[in-house]
């Protein structure tokens, strides 16, 4: 009956009207937790900017000293295959020529040159590749410091983000409550529990 149709502010209200009520508090909770969630990356932003300028990253130690360059360059050439490849190439001839004796044998057998060569070559090659691997050494603990300066970091924004969620969930609650709360209300005061069957 049009004449029997309760009303609600200054218009009209029916029962199709609950969904756009309860649409209408939903959007604005919404908007609401969007506008939150844009304040959060904002703020992370800030926060960011602040920690970057208080912790900056440790200087350089600078160039390379020329025994380091060295150092790195005859670790890099001694562990590589090519390097293998043309010392057993050499060796090999070495052999070969002294046993054959087509040159004159200038180191024959046991090849007492050769063991003083490769005596040399590894007592000037192990200090140096050590030099080297310490050097590397301190610049995977400088990584891993820097590591772990960047997963507590991490945490601290992960749980910063976690409280800022909880705040959120428990202000969308809220507000669905009180929306639930104003519908009841609304539905109560119209007598509308149980739909008019047609």
């Amino acid at each position: 009956m049009p004449g029997n149709e309760p009303t609600l502010g200054n218009g009209s209200f029916e029962l199709n009207d609950i969904p756009e009520a309860a649409g209408a508090l939903i959007g604005s909770a919404q908007r609401q937790m969007q506008k939150a969630e844009i304040e959060l990356l904002l703020e992370l932003r800030r926060w960011r900017r602040a920690f970057r300028k208080n912790h900056v990253a440790p200087p350089d130690d600078g160039a390379l000293t020329l025994g380091q360059r060295i150092a790195d360059r005859v670790a890099a050439t001694m562990g590589s295959w090519r390097f293998i490849i043309i010392q057993s190439v050499l060796l090999t001839a070495w052999v070969v020529l002294n046993i054959t004796a087509w040159v004159k044998a200038w180191d024959p057998y046991p090849f007492i040159l050769l063991n003083l060569a490769l005596s040399f070559q590894a007592a000037y090659a192990a200090p140096i590749i050590m030099m080297s691997q310490n050097r590397q050494g301190d610049i995977d603990r400088k990584a891993a410091e820097n590591d772990y300066k960047v997963n507590i970091k991490a945490e601290l924004e992960i749980e910063l983000l976690h409280q800022k969620l909880d705040s959120l969930r428990e202000q969308e609650v809220l507000a669905l409550t009180q929306a639930v709360k104003e519908l009841s209300a609304i539905i109560g005061r119209h007598n509308l529990i149980d739909p008019p069957k047609e």
